[in-house]
């Protein structure tokens, strides 16, 4: 569980009802902790930028509704999460789509 302080609590809201994707600088780990539990039931995906296949995983959840835990995020980002955190979505019809990569 995160600390019961007023700012772990303001985080800890922010995670949970933003409308943006949360970044969390987390060198104590409890973040990433709380974060875990709290997706365990829901099945949330923990992958890494290093992971060889971490857009596959990317694209199923995305397909799939499911929460995706990205570890160690360096300063740089991959380019091709620009029009996920963006939330880039764009009509073809009566469907919704993101372009990830060079796919839709």
């Amino acid at each position: 569980t995160l600390p019961s302080d007023e700012l772990s609590v303001e985080n800890g809201l922010m995670v949970t009802r933003g409308r943006r994707w949360p970044l969390m600088i987390d060198p104590q780990g409890q973040a990433n902790r709380w974060v875990r539990k709290m997706g365990k039931e829901k099945k949330i995906i923990i992958t890494k930028l290093s992971d060889p296949i971490y857009l596959r995983k990317l694209e199923q959840c995305i397909r799939n509704g499911n929460a995706l835990l990205i570890e160690n995020v360096e300063e740089v980002l991959d380019p091709a999460l620009e029009p996920v955190l963006a939330k880039a979505t764009f009509k073809r019809g009566a469907q919704l789509f993101l372009r990830l990569g060079t796919e839709d």
